[in-house]
């Protein structure tokens, strides 16, 4: 067990920390937009480094995934900066949390089980 302690419904082996790059000149909207993000469930720290423009994020992604962290700070106009790299890692966050969302929702498969029953039998 570990000794980082983490707010509720938040499980390490599913936590991840994402950086992502702001096209924002407004520090009032990105502060209006954390707070937003912070009350999300599974969310264990947002913040933002005003001087990089970047919002630093770490959350379960099998309960709050990247879209959901979007679609908040687009509520407040907050846009994430459209570089090609920027595009890159996005679209590679989004790979991976879908990836720990689908392998927390799946039920691991064992040869010490018995299979299932197949209850329309052929004669």
């Amino acid at each position: 067990m570990s000794t980082n302690d983490h707010r509720a419904g938040v499980r390490e082996i599913n936590l991840v920390n994402r950086t992502l790059k702001l096209n924002t000149e407004s520090v009032k909207k990105v502060r209006e937009a954390i707070n937003e993000i912070d009350r999300l469930v599974g969310l264990d720290s947002v913040a933002y480094d005003s001087e990089r423009n970047l919002l630093l994020v770490a959350y379960d992604a099998s309960k709050v995934d990247l879209n959901v962290i979007e679609e908040k700070l687009r509520k407040f106009g907050v846009e994430i900066n459209s570089g090609w790299w920027t595009h890159l890692k996005e679209e590679y966050y989004k790979f991976i949390d879908q990836n720990i969302k689908d392998n927390s929702e799946h039920t691991p498969w064992s040869c010490h089980r018995s299979p299932p029953v197949n209850k329309s039998k052929r004669k």
